[in-house]
């Protein structure tokens, strides 16, 4: 035990002095660059990190644009939807990775400025059209029991008669198959019956008729 302490505590010393060591290191490089690489390194470090805690964070809590508010709709304007901390986000990243990679090749200050400005706005409209697309995907995926009105079904669990109870149908919507809650008014349905969706309940249930 006091072996395994003993080594433990040198490996701690050792990867605390490897992380300082190259704190220091990434510090004094940091404060050779010319103020204004200075400047889109910052820009695209700081951004980097944001985003990457961002994504981890989203892809955790199961909701990755929990800050969008797309209408797909088109009945509200897009402009306001530009101004989220995610997109300010994503516009540091292109500007400052943009301002990064051109620093060598563009001479111009006002010119590096401007490309590190559309690489911004690029990254942005970039993200803007994955998000749309992903939303439309997942509405379009997204299994509402009306789609199954009028649908013809089969019987997987019996169904007692009169509403007396609920058994279960297998319908096959946009070629997935759903198991559901059925009751029916008239009488008792039997496993494997062919039946046909005549109203939705309480969004819970359908209701069915033989036949």
């Amino acid at each position: 035990m006091k072996k395994n302490r003993k080594f433990l505590l040198l490996l701690q010393k050792y990867i605390t002095y490897k992380l300082i060591n190259l704190l220091t290191n990434m510090l004094d490089w940091f404060n050779s660059l010319e103020p204004t690489l200075q400047i889109y390194w910052g820009m695209a470090i700081v951004a980097s990190l944001i985003f990457i805690i961002q994504t981890i964070v989203s892809l955790i809590g199961g909701d990755v644009f929990d800050d969008i508010d797309f209408d797909t709709d088109g009945d509200s304007g897009g402009v306001s939807h530009f101004f989220s901390v995610r997109n300010l986000v994503n516009f540091l990243l292109g500007a400052g990775w943009g301002g990064v990679c051109f620093y060598n090749t563009i001479s111009s200050k006002v010119l590096l400025a401007f490309v590190a400005v559309l690489f911004g706005i690029i990254f942005v409209l970039i993200f803007f059209g994955l998000v749309k697309i992903l939303i439309k995907l997942s509405k379009d995926n997204t299994f509402r029991l009306v789609e199954t009105l009028d649908k013809t079904a089969d019987v997987y669990l019996p169904i007692p008669e009169n509403k007396s109870g609920r058994g279960k149908i297998q319908v096959s919507v946009r070629g997935s198959f759903h198991e559901i809650n059925a009751i029916t008014a008239g009488e008792k349905i039997l496993t494997g019956a062919k039946v046909r969706v005549v109203e939705i309940i309480d969004n819970q249930a359908v209701l069915v008729e033989k036949i």
